[in-house]
């Protein structure tokens, strides 16, 4: 699935509305993987994959974390304000690359 995620102190930074699978699925296993693609033409065949867990899950309740996320992705604060968020911390413990 795609998703915004920002990188900080060798963590990223995931956000998600309190309504989503992914979620769920995140309480119950928090082993998950990150798959970033490469831009231009060969963007499918240029990625890096980081493999880790899920260390810390909370509620984003004043939208702090979905804004820094949205601006660094559209210059602009989240705009639906009217579901309730969850920020997720994923730190990595292994991962590879392709191209």
């Amino acid at each position: 699935m795609p998703t915004w995620y920002d990188w900080e102190d060798g963590r990223a930074l995931l956000n998600m509305e309190d309504s989503r699978l992914r979620l769920r699925y995140m309480r119950r296993d928090p082993r998950v993987a990150l798959t970033i693609l490469g831009g231009g033409e060969d963007g499918w065949y240029r990625h890096v994959s980081l493999l880790g867990q899920i260390v810390s899950i909370e509620d984003d309740e004043d939208f702090v974390d979905i804004d820094r996320l949205a601006r660094r992705y559209t210059g602009e604060p989240f705009r639906t304000r009217d579901r309730k968020r969850v920020s997720a911390w994923f730190e990595p413990g292994r991962w590879h690359r392709w191209g």
